[in-house]
């Protein structure tokens, strides 16, 4: 495949790696870019101190419960389907989170964005794989992937603090609209639609139940064990 490539494909292989770190870096950036905004947010809409802390945590239980079905879904229906549902359901998501008028919705829309979250990061993964065949491309496409992974963190507390600070903290979700149309429109034109090939996967249903419970869970008890207790059930 290396030694046949031509150069528009190759260009399409790497304008694909911008396609799906940008929506890495939406994914990774919206686990930091609202706690910079909880502050004005909660002015705003009126929750307590209490209540704050279950805007990040909406978006973590249901991204870390759902990630492996989210990864299933995109063998079922496929990766360029999933990838678009994905940045659709997470804009449309990060829309509703903006306009929230009331804590309840807010966390209802975090909770949508982490749902969507977890379509969209195994999906990029398999995106990549399956775009870069070439062992050392695909080394320096995971490497700059594994990049904005890492910086997003950063780049989300930064950026948080600049929009809550000249716009307003609705902006902190609005922004995620623009990043995912940009990803949407080079998705939809650059991502090759992959020919399934050999029998169609099966949900396993009960295992993926069980599995999501777990993570579930899990991500509950290391959320509230600060609050309740280490050793609370």
């Amino acid at each position: 495949m290396s030694d046949t490539s031509t150069p528009a494909t190759d260009r399409r292989r790497w304008i694909t790696l911008v396609v799906v770190g940008l929506a890495q870096l939406m994914v990774v950036l919206d686990a930091t870019v609202v706690n910079i905004a909880l502050p004005s947010a909660q002015a705003d809409l009126g929750f307590s101190d209490g209540q704050r802390q279950w805007v990040i945590t909406a978006y973590s239980l249901a991204f870390a419960s759902l990630l492996l079905l989210g990864g299933r879904l995109s063998d079922l229906i496929g990766r360029k389907r999933t990838f678009v549902i994905g940045l659709i359901g997470f804009a449309v998501a990060s829309a509703l989170g903006g306009a929230a008028g009331s804590f309840e919705l807010l966390v209802a829309a975090r909770a949508l964005q982490g749902m969507f979250g977890a379509l969209l990061a195994p999906t990029a993964l398999a995106v990549l794989t399956t775009t870069f065949t070439v062992p050392k491309e695909r080394a320096r496409a995971f490497g700059v992937f594994g990049a904005i992974a890492g910086a997003g963190g950063a780049v989300g507390l930064l950026l948080g603090g600049v929009l809550t600070e000249t716009l307003d903290w609705r902006w902190n979700l609005y922004i995620n609209v623009f990043i995912a149309a940009f990803a949407l429109v080079g998705a939809l034109v650059f991502i090759p639609r992959v020919t399934r090939t050999g029998p169609r996967p099966r949900l396993d249903v009960p295992g993926t139940l069980l599995v999501s419970g777990a993570l579930f869970g899990l991500v509950f008890g290391f959320s509230n064990a600060e609050t309740g207790g280490w050793d609370a059930p």
